[in-house]
């Protein structure tokens, strides 16, 4: 375990970091979905660089195109000029992402994260539609620059003195937040349509169909195609943040499309990377392209090296219906776990949610939740907590993990619930034997 006193660069770190708070150990080699430290002890990855390895750590097949590209001196940073890896990039998108599924967009690469992407897109919705509101919804995550912040939620990331006057944004209630209400895109329409409520006519509306960092909640066909019905009632575009539950973490490419939705943007970026290399986009409507030369732009947005990765990739993985299978497969072995372990534990009141590879169990509160990801690190797994509280334990592996590793991973968390829920107990029971 890593500390200021046996690791200098621990202690010249800032403050700021994050993870390694959680995971106090220094990682040597990546596998798949499994890590080893410079100590040689194994862990098994349920993490995925947050949603950004969904092919798995230094995936053998795609580690050989970046080896071969490296090895003939292809260009790595290109700015946003044309090279062979970039067109080839666009050409296989095409050929295997949007025309199959008939979706009409043009590519704009950002640099070099999924932040970024956030910010192109709402500059260009604003710039389109000559308006700046945008109705975001309640525990949406979108980023950490000052535009992707305004349109989050969470109040811990977006202090006044970041955000003061929240760039216009409105938030509306996601899809559940009310209790009692069935369909929360009722009480934005009434908005809309009234002149008095304050909200205005917006650019845009942003949103997640599966909320990863707010908890695991997941949106329904139904009222996903109800939002987008008032958006195009009411001129207001349409962007879909596909950065964390998109490259096939729900299970299509693309998570809206189960929903049957046509979002006039769509953002992109961890996974569409391949190998954990940076890499973002936004997909916009052909009509929507009325950037002027360079109006956004990012000295990394040619990393030439993504490009050769995500080719391979989806080369790979996105040729035939496959590796969705495969990924619905190990969704519905992850979702009977937890649904086994919430009727097994009734007493702790867990609620199980999710789609595809991004499954949630929400506990009573943070502390047990926090209880629950520490266990599975102690006995050798590595996953994190989701959620306004950080009340969810959020199951998020590389979609590319065996059965062998799945199944693994699972066994280590069964030991973790029964650990805790057994400590859970063990106190009730003293509790009441002092009372």
């Amino acid at each position: 375990m890593i500390s200021e006193q046996t690791d200098p660069a621990h202690a010249l770190e800032s403050d700021v970091r994050s993870y390694s708070r959680s995971f106090p150990i220094v990682i040597q080699r990546a596998k798949g979905a499994r890590l080893w430290t410079d100590d040689g002890s194994e862990y098994i990855d349920f993490l995925a660089g947050a949603g950004s390895l969904n092919y798995g750590h230094n995936n053998p097949l795609i580690k050989q195109s970046l080896i071969d590209y490296l090895q003939a001196d292809g260009l790595l940073n290109g700015l946003d000029m044309a090279s062979v890896a970039k067109n080839r990039f666009i050409e296989t998108f095409q050929q295997r992402i949007l025309a199959p599924r008939n979706l009409d967009y043009k590519l704009q690469f950002c640099g070099p994260t999924g932040t970024n992407a956030v910010e192109a897109a709402l500059k260009l919705a604003r710039k389109v539609k000559q308006r700046s509101g945008i109705i975001s919804f309640t525990n949406g995550f979108h980023g950490m620059t000052l535009g992707s912040l305004a349109v989050t939620g969470n109040e811990y990331h977006k202090e006044d003195i970041y955000c003061a006057g929240q760039s216009n944004v409105t938030f509306m209630p996601y899809d559940g937040y009310v209790d009692g209400i069935s369909d929360t895109t009722q009480l934005l329409r009434k908005c809309l349509e009234d002149s008095s409520s304050g909200t205005g006519l917006p650019a845009a509306v942003i949103l997640e169909t599966v909320q990863g960092e707010g908890g695991v909640n997941v949106a329904s066909p139904e009222w996903l195609r109800s939002l987008q019905e008032i958006c195009r009632e009411f001129d207001v575009l349409l962007i879909v943040d596909d950065i964390q539950m998109g490259c096939g973490r729900t299970g299509g490419f693309f998570s809206f499309e189960e929903a049957g939705l046509e979002p006039d943007m769509v953002l992109l970026s961890k996974s569409i990377g391949a190998y954990g290399l940076p890499m973002s986009l936004v997909l916009l409507k052909p009509e929507l392209d009325e950037w002027d030369p360079g109006q956004h732009n990012g000295t990394f947005r040619g990393n030439n090296l993504a490009f050769v990765a995500a080719t391979r990739a989806l080369e790979l993985y996105w040729c035939d219906d496959n590796f969705s299978g495969a990924i619905r497969k190990k969704s519905a072995r992850i979702g009977n776990f937890l649904n086994r372990v919430a009727r097994q534990y009734p007493q702790a009141g867990f609620t199980v949610r999710g789609r595809g590879l991004v499954q949630g169990i929400e506990a009573a509160d943070q502390e047990l939740a926090s209880r629950l990801r520490q266990r599975c690190f102690e006995l050798g797994m590595i996953i994190e907590t989701a959620g306004a509280r950080d009340q969810v334990l959020k199951f998020l592996p590389p979609l590319t993990i065996s059965e062998a590793e799945l199944e693994a991973g699972l066994d280590i968390a069964s030991r973790a619930f029964r650990d805790v829920m057994g400590e859970e107990a063990a106190t009730r029971r003293s509790a009441g034997g002092q009372a």
